[in-house]
């Protein structure tokens, strides 16, 4: 028996929990995703996995007092709140999620894309306030732009931006993508995208689209001069980490009309309060915003996939072998 600490809501975990024997045979303990290190400590200091919610925080001071620590597995994608140096140095692996929400996520994307281009949010207060009329003259003598009518630039292109690309062909756009690897043509072709260096991607597409990880090289990454660069009628769309944009650097855009709008599913930091300057953005520069709580990958066929594969790395490392997905480097 292998204790496993879970920092998360233990109604979820119980609504996806997989039908494996393995699970019956540990010992699970349950505590909020905020809890201290030492509340951790006090109830599982001995535990040999650690199963976190993606915005749990899992600091090297915890790590370094966990002697039986064998794996750390995000629920989710995302594994930058896990201090994946300390890790490395104690031989514990950190695995994520890698690709089991992408399809869930790349929905949310075109979604937050077709609501901007639209004007949903704008038009359904509209419609709720009696001025559905003269909201429609507004985008008819202003004009709505289509889908179809747009240059998409993915930045990043692992698996939900490829799910994204392969989503938005049927509308008919232009697909460009930016990663620090340019892809081979045989898979630039498989998807229809084509390369554009981040520069000439920000500056030249209609919808520029975020899809890479948190790193000390991404952090901020959409910054002053990222959003001067970009068109004054293009919108950013960030269904990735809210860390890749600076806050501030985006309500300056959005106040000046530097850019046509934005749709978040993510901002930093998480729990998002009222008082975060996006969240609080006064009209009319908060109207140019289409804010979602970052549900983009919680799907229910999405989370089935992903516990699946939490426990199942956890029955690997329990089996002594190693598990899947791994980030920090170790073999």
């Amino acid at each position: 028996m292998m204790k496993i600490l879970i920092l998360g809501a233990r109604a979820r975990y119980e609504t996806y929990l997989p039908a494996l024997p393995f699970i019956r045979q540990q010992e699970l303990v349950f505590l909020d995703r905020d809890s201290s290190e030492e509340e951790i400590l006090a109830r599982a200091a001995d535990a040999g996995i650690i199963f976190a919610d993606a915005i749990a925080p899992v600091p090297g001071s915890l790590i370094r007092r966990m002697p039986e620590l064998k794996l750390i597995q995000s629920e989710g994608v995302a594994y930058d709140k896990i201090d994946l140096d300390a890790a490395r140095e104690r031989g514990i692996w950190v695995c994520n999620n890698k690709g089991c929400n992408a399809g869930a996520v790349a929905e949310q994307a075109i979604l937050l894309m077709l609501m901007l281009l639209r004007r949903a949010v704008t038009g359904d207060r509209a419609v709720r306030e009696g001025r559905q009329m003269e909201v429609k003259e507004q985008c008819m003598a202003g004009g709505l732009t289509e889908l179809s009518a747009c240059r998409v630039g993915l930045v990043g292109f692992g698996d939900i931006a490829k799910a994204t690309a392969e989503r938005l062909a049927p509308f008919g756009c232009e697909i460009y993508y930016y990663s620090r690897t340019r892809r081979p043509a045989e898979e630039e072709a498989r998807f229809g995208v084509t390369y554009l260096p981040l520069e000439e991607l920000a500056a030249s597409c209609d919808i520029v689209s975020l899809h890479c990880p948190v790193t000390a090289e991404t952090r901020n990454m959409v910054d002053d001069a990222f959003l001067n660069r970009m068109k004054r009628t293009a919108y950013l769309v960030n269904t990735a980490r809210g860390e890749l944009v600076d806050n501030d650097a985006l309500c300056r855009a959005l106040t000046a009309g530097a850019i046509a709008g934005a749709g978040l599913d993510t901002i930093a930091p998480e729990p998002v309060t009222a008082d975060n300057p996006l969240a609080s953005l006064p009209a009319p520069a908060g109207e140019r915003l289409v804010l979602s709580p970052h549900l983009g990958g919680i799907t229910e066929a999405a989370f089935r996939r992903s516990h699946l594969h939490m426990w199942r790395n956890a029955e690997r490392v329990a089996d002594g072998h190693a598990p899947d997905n791994i980030v920090n480097g170790l073999d």
